[in-house]
């Protein structure tokens, strides 16, 4: 089962300026009202069930631990929901969704619908859904994205989008065809959609902190897991095992995880920077070919100067938080508004632990994105956050690439990039192109 990947451009020189051009506002960042000269942000509404309606059928592609739990979030998310398809390229990988759906929700897969191999995506989409789960690796999303809007199909699509410029502008593309189809695209970039995340920045749009004039946000925490090779398996089977640690499958670390983190920041801020100033290393990663830190400077037309950073050592402080500065204070995206004598203002007023009111309860943000997900296709009101995602995906490879070469990276640089990372042929074989190799940079001292 062989897939070419032909290199392609995806949109012609025109087509980027206007990609250049378009916002990134996110889905369900609030609602807005005029109040004499100023326009007040308001929370939607936030259903804690999706409504009632026809059986809605979704496929799950990628049947890995966060796409199994993405097939119990959608089955929790209201009523009248059914897993009825799967696709994995390895058989052990769906067996055990597939065990692990019956266990929990008492799903049966059917044989027919299980599907195995680099074509598995296609046979899911095509399999009588009305829903697909996109859950591989990073590297796949945007062809799979392609393929479920051309067959028509309501799309999940985990977080990050692509792993490099080119898929990354492929799915802003893509996402604009589902605006002009009706099609419902939900990202997993979940902050966007959690109460507690939601009710903070709308305080701050309304000027509680005053202007924004920084972020500095922070991910540091242990290492993911590890794969090492086995005898037997290939290139391909041991880089797709062990996806979390290879670049071209992930995007490394600063895309595939700390992503949430930079979308916070872009959601505040709501513009794209115009340069990264990266630096990154690696200590003690013991596979793949990716970075253990990263460190990014991103600056912005107006002058304004945001630091991200982001570890994963185990054995080290963690520490996760998304601090947005303004004139007369900051905020901890997660809650939490202070003034700028660094004394708490107002935190949001999560309820105790019993309580029956739900005024300020925060449903689990991985089961409300396919709530508003189920809504937006029972009651027609379309919802598509794709192209958000898609800028915040194009920010960390923007980072990412600063990184690895040493190198300030601008946006239009990014933007126009035709760098396109991974094989142009799928099969379990050798990886040719592709060398286990940490990025060096800089030249040697003489």
């Amino acid at each position: 089962m062989k897939k070419e990947i032909k290199r392609r451009k995806f949109i012609s020189d025109a087509s980027l300026a206007t990609l250049g051009a378009i916002g990134s506002a996110g889905f369900l960042s609030s609602c807005s009202e005029k109040k004499g000269s100023k326009t007040e942000e308001k929370l939607p509404e936030l259903l804690t069930q999706a409504p009632d309606g026809r059986v809605l059928k979704a496929g799950l592609i990628g049947c890995g631990g966060r796409g199994t739990g993405a097939a119990v979030n959608f089955l929790n998310a209201g009523p009248n929901l059914q897993i009825t398809a799967l696709g994995d390229v390895f058989r052990d990988k769906l067996d055990q969704c597939r065990q692990k759906l019956k266990e929990q929700k008492d799903v049966e897969i059917a044989d027919e619908n299980c599907f195995i191999g680099f074509d598995s995506y296609q046979k899911v989409i095509d399999s009588d859904v009305d829903v697909v789960l996109l859950c591989t690796p990073p590297h796949f999303r945007p062809a799979h994205i392609e393929a479920a809007i051309n067959a028509g199909k309501h799309i999940f699509l985990e977080k990050p989008c692509a792993v490099d410029p080119v898929g990354a502008r492929s799915v802003l593309v893509a996402a604009q065809r589902a605006k002009e189809k009706g099609l419902c695209m939900v990202s997993g970039t979940i902050r966007r959609v959690q109460k507690d995340f939601m009710e903070t920045r709308r305080r701050v749009m309304n000027g509680a902190i005053g202007e924004i004039v920084s972020a500095h946000v922070i991910r540091n925490g242990g290492s993911l897991w590890v794969i090492k090779r086995e005898p037997g398996w290939s290139d391909m089977e041991y880089m797709l095992r062990n996806w979390a640690n290879f670049c071209w499958l992930s995007g490394d670390h600063i895309v595939e995880q700390f992503i949430h983190e930079i979308d916070v920041m872009n959601w505040y801020i709501g513009k794209n920077p115009v340069r990264a100033i990266g630096w990154g290393g690696r200590q003690r990663r013991i596979t793949g070919d990716q970075y253990d830190f990263f460190s990014i400077e991103y600056v912005y037309d107006n002058g304004m100067h945001t630091h991200c950073a982001a570890r994963q050592i185990t054995g080290c402080s963690n520490l996760t938080k998304q601090f947005i500065v303004g004139t007369e204070g900051f905020a901890n995206a997660n809650g939490k508004i202070y003034n700028l004598k660094g004394e708490e203002i107002w935190k949001y007023p999560k309820p105790e632990e019993g309580s029956t009111d739900e005024t300020w309860k925060v449903t689990d943000p991985f089961v409300q994105e396919h709530i508003n997900l189920v809504t937006g296709i029972r009651t027609g009101n379309t919802v598509n956050d794709a192209e958000a995602q898609a800028y915040s995906t194009l920010i960390t490879v923007m980072g990412r690439m600063s990184a690895y070469t040493g190198k300030d990276v601008t946006w239009d640089e990014v933007l126009n990039s035709d760098m396109r990372l991974g094989p142009k042929v799928y099969e379990f074989g050798p990886v040719p192109g592709i060398p286990e190799e940490v990025p060096v940079v800089g030249i040697p001292p003489r």
